[in-house]
């Protein structure tokens, strides 16, 4: 039994997705035989892959733009794969190399404090005028809520002194 035989089917779909653009340059059509709530729902989708434990290439998007998770998902791994612009692209000899997660995120919910977060439980979005920086919750390495927020800050360019907006959101993550 090879890998992808044990990932559920929002790992499969991101990917077959990933797979069928690094091979072809297609984009993969929805297929027929997804859980309901893949094509019922929307929601901001995050698709990480990672190689040998090492982050590979991760894209997201914060709300839907889609109309259902499976096209999000379609679309933000084939982003992940081939536009995260801290990698180069996927190359297809890697494919079979690579650890896919998705993360469906939930509501984004404003909070007046850093102490309303919990590294574990949720993740984070700061905000500064038009710059936004968001941060999964869980992430290996990242231990407290102060490392959380910082990081999210650099990710956006916000300097570490300047006071942000929080919001913060939970996710189901598929592995």
């Amino acid at each position: 039994m090879g890998l992808a035989d044990r990932e559920d089917a929002y790992v499969q779909l991101a990917r077959k997705s990933m797979e069928a653009y690094v091979r072809t340059g297609r984009v993969l059509h929805v297929p027929d035989n997804l859980p309901e709530e893949m094509y019922n729902n929307s929601a901001g989708v995050f698709v990480s892959i990672k190689k040998q434990g090492a982050l590979r290439g991760c894209i997201g998007t914060l709300q839907a733009v889609c109309p259902s998770i499976a096209e999000e998902i379609i679309y933000n791994a084939i982003s992940a794969s081939t536009r995260d612009p801290r990698f180069p692209a996927v190359e297809a000899e890697e494919l079979e190399g690579l650890t896919v997660s998705v993360d469906v995120l939930g509501e984004m919910e404003e909070i007046d404090s850093p102490d309303k977060l919990d590294v574990k439980r949720y993740g984070v979005v700061v905000t500064k005028g038009r710059r936004r920086g968001l941060l999964l919750p869980n992430l290996e390495g990242v231990n407290t809520v102060e490392e959380q927020v910082a990081i999210a800050k650099q990710k956006a360019g916000i300097g570490d002194q300047e006071e942000v907006q929080l919001e913060r959101f939970e996710v189901v993550r598929h592995l």
